[in-house]
């Protein structure tokens, strides 16, 4: 599967000598090392209903910290899946009669073209779930060489009692985790599990269902051991950073996180998760079930300029949850054009890029990098001598904004 196009960014490698994240699993900020190379893999989309703003949020958070990487010299392996099989894409093809493949394809190009109108940077390996099978083929059979696997009436599933990852990553207690499961993909009352946490791995064929043929015999790949075996294919069994929406947490990262220790051997799977807040509108978080959803793809179409949108995003910070509202686009929309008007100034006197970049390498704090563009921009404005600086660049290359 291919991404979308690439991304002409400035070569900034000067500016950013550190770069900080928060880390879920420790609750704790983690210094990313350096070594040339930085892994980085952040969990794709379920393409029936794309691109709403929780999307365009997470991958533009994501996005940035790949930019400040860069920008710190390192050369970034970063993939990303997408679930083109699964219950809920299912389930919307059948509720709208129409084949589930036409709308996994449709809503795969749609994010693409959403994603390059963000200016977001395309990842190294673009997998969907359906071309990774024989991946998570060769995983499973890894995953029951050491004893991890089961069968319940030809499904097969992960014994977590395998695993220290579960309540690693959210904090949450057993049962808040029961109370999510099943809401989260899992089926925590199927008896014949020896656990109700455990993970859905192979989905045996059934009528009417898609499946493909494999060693494990027909079937489909469950949704965790998806992202698992594709990180460590094109990633590595270690990687640095695994990141996504924080409704991720729990349980799809602490499941695929053991998946791949267990089948691998190697500890930790990540040495990071990150993840970012959630996007509510009308008093509710942003969801598919909901119906409460901005899509990218409908304000472009109305004529907003998609560096307005990603403005409105890097206002907030990346681990908060905030609201989407008329008003919000609208002051990004005076934004940018205020910091517009100052790149064609011919009064860039001063450059602040080296605030911009501490405060972007602490934790990717956007919201206090753009208050100093801000002020930048309104003295520059105001200002009466003349000379330029270099800051529109930088700007470009760390938050991504032209």
């Amino acid at each position: 599967m291919h991404a979308w196009r690439e991304v002409e960014i400035p070569t900034h490698h000067e500016l950013v000598t550190s770069v900080r994240i928060f880390d879920s699993a420790s609750e704790s900020l983690h210094e990313l090392l350096n070594d040339g190379v930085g892994t980085m893999y952040v969990c794709g989309i379920t393409p029936y209903d794309a691109t709403h703003m929780g999307h365009a949020a997470t991958y533009v958070a994501f996005d940035t910290l790949n930019r400040l990487w860069r920008a710190s010299g390192a050369t970034v392996k970063y993939a990303q899946n997408v679930t083109d099989i699964d219950d809920p894409l299912l389930e919307r093809a059948n509720a709208l009669g129409r084949n589930w493949e036409d709308i996994a394809l449709e809503q795969t190009q749609l994010f693409r073209q959403d994603m390059e109108a963000l200016r977001v940077i395309p990842p190294s390996h673009y997998i969907g779930a359906v071309e990774s099978i024989p991946l998570v083929v060769e995983q499973i059979q890894n995953l029951t060489e050491f004893g991890c696997v089961y069968e319940v009436d030809g499904d097969l599933y992960y014994d977590t009692s395998k695993t220290d990852m579960v309540g690693s990553i959210a904090h949450l207690s057993q049962l808040d985790m029961l109370d999510l499961f099943a809401s989260r993909g899992g089926d925590p009352n199927r008896d014949g599990k020896r656990s109700r946490l455990d993970p859905l791995l192979w989905r045996h064929e059934r009528p009417n269902d898609p499946s493909w043929p494999s060693e494990l015999g027909a079937g489909r790949p469950g949704w965790h051991i998806e992202c698992a075996a594709i990180a460590v294919e094109y990633l590595g069994p270690t990687i640095d950073v695994q990141g996504g929406g924080s409704d991720l947490k729990f349980p799809h990262h602490e499941m695929s996180a053991a998946h791949a220790q267990s089948a691998t051997g190697h500890h930790p799977f990540a040495k990071s998760f990150m993840h970012t807040g959630m996007v509510w509108l009308d008093g509710h978080k942003m969801s598919k079930s909901r119906g409460n959803l901005v899509f990218v793809s409908t304000l472009r179409n109305q004529g907003t300029d998609p560096m307005a949108i990603r403005l409105a995003i890097l206002s907030h910070h990346y681990r908060t949850d905030w609201h989407w509202s008329d008003e919000l686009l609208a002051s990004a929309q005076h934004r940018l054009q205020l910091w517009r008007s100052a790149f064609a100034s011919t009064t860039h006197a001063s450059d602040v890029s080296d605030q911009i970049a501490l405060a972007l390498s602490n934790d990717l704090d956007t919201p206090t990098a753009c208050a100093i563009i801000d002020q930048w921009a309104t003295e520059t404005m105001s200002a009466s001598h003349h000379g330029r600086c270099n800051l529109p660049a930088t700007i470009d290359a760390l938050l991504g904004i032209i």
